[in-house]
């Protein structure tokens, strides 16, 4: 259509880049794990999520990583970014307060020509100090003291984030392609058991190093597709129970809902499922077993406020497992394939057969119904939370 308002002599307006669509079915996420304990190379996790590359827009990419500081795995890591070096001394102030700090240091990253803007990146391996918990906190748990300090320092210190907080674990994410963002926190050198990966098109939500994604909390972490339209009623419901939402997006919820849902209030993650992506009620009045249907309505009327309403594919991972959702009407996709020990969960089939060629199995679960992989080996185990 022609613009009657331009001057004839005027050039043709530059075509809308890609960034300025908004394309809400798309993000891409993955992952892949060993369910035997073993630990494999971030380079299949790299080339999964390069291989959805256009569902993104540059604006957000990560990784999530478990079993990778074996030598600190009883210690707490943070991984925090700074945007100055007055935020990065108040809230190493504050650790010392709270924490006895083991070992510091910068997040090893590598000069990558797309990535322009970089903040200031450290990890931190910590006991809990315990005269200052029983000082600040009386009578909680070391997981609910870490969860204190995480969003304390993320409330109140201005331009410092705290965006992992596991054990033997950790978050990598920032603005960019997931081809530059893994290349810049030199992904393929790490090794890991469980590995998830996202590409974000961000949709109603700023591109920022500290929106992108997986989000995490403890040993959770969170790749997410989709929208959550019941942001703010999730939001609220979680801050009765001390959440605080600092990150400016909606999935942030969905982490705070698995910590609170399994480690908290100690629901196996089957039943999971039936919460954040509950049935609809005609469909628990068909069901014809009796236990079951009144099971479905108790956990319907008693977490209404952690359904999570809007179309989703999700990713979870903790240090014992991995878990794929749909929302209940599967608006947004994901597909499951298993080869020997091996897990794969991912946006599309063509991420999953990048890395591996011939699966024993290929699935697309049926909306609202989880995929769990668990970690068998007991030993690997040695090190890990017992939630989940």
């Amino acid at each position: 259509m022609k613009n009657e308002y331009l001057p004839k002599t005027a050039p043709a307006p530059p075509p809308v880049a890609d960034r300025d669509f908004r394309i809400s079915s798309a993000c891409g996420v993955t992952g892949i794990m060993n369910r035997s304990g073993g630990l494999f190379s971030g380079g299949d996790i790299f080339e999964s999520i390069c291989n959805m590359k256009e569902r993104g827009n540059g604006l957000g990419s990560g990784f999530a990583a478990y079993g990778i500081y074996p030598d600190f795995g009883n210690q707490w890591c943070f991984h925090v970014m700074y945007d100055t070096e007055k935020s990065l001394a108040e809230t190493e102030e504050y650790l010392k307060k709270k924490f006895e700090l083991i070992h510091c240091e910068p997040i090893p990253t590598k000069n990558v020509k797309n990535i322009g803007y970089r903040p200031l990146l450290r990890r931190y391996f910590m006991n809990i100090n315990k005269r200052a918990q029983r000082e600040f906190y009386r009578n909680i748990s070391d997981e609910d003291y870490v969860i204190r300090c995480v969003m304390e320092i993320n409330s109140t210190i201005r331009n410092a984030c705290v965006f992992s907080s596991g054990k033997n674990m950790g978050i990598f994410k920032g603005v960019g392609e997931p081809d530059d963002i893994g290349e810049f926190y030199r992904i393929k050198e790490y090794k890991a058991y469980i590995w998830t990966a996202h590409n974000r098109f961000p949709t109603n939500t700023a591109g920022w190093w500290g929106g992108a994604h997986p989000f995490g909390l403890l040993d959770w972490s969170v790749a997410h597709n989709g929208e959550i339209s019941s942001y703010g009623i999730n939001r609220r419901y979680l801050e009765n129970f001390g959440y605080k939402c600092s990150f400016y997006t909606d999935t942030e919820v969905i982490a705070y809902l698995f910590d609170l849902l399994v480690r908290k209030h100690g629901i196996p993650l089957e039943r999971v499922g039936n919460i954040l992506a509950a049935p609809f009620w005609s469909s628990i009045e068909r069901i014809e077993d009796r236990k079951e249907k009144e099971l479905l309505k108790k956990l319907r009327i008693v977490y209404a406020s952690a359904l999570i309403n809007g179309p989703f594919a999700i990713i979870v991972a903790n240090a014992n497992c991995m878990f794929g959702l749909n929302d209940r009407v599967k608006l947004r996709p994901l597909v499951c394939a298993e080869k020997k020990d091996f897990l794969y969960i991912a946006s599309e089939e063509a991420a999953i057969r990048q890395v591996c060629k011939k699966p024993d199995r290929v699935w697309m679960p049926p909306g609202g119904e989880p995929t769990i992989g668990r970690v068998k080996n007991k030993k690997s185990n040695r090190n890990r939370p017992h939630y989940g």
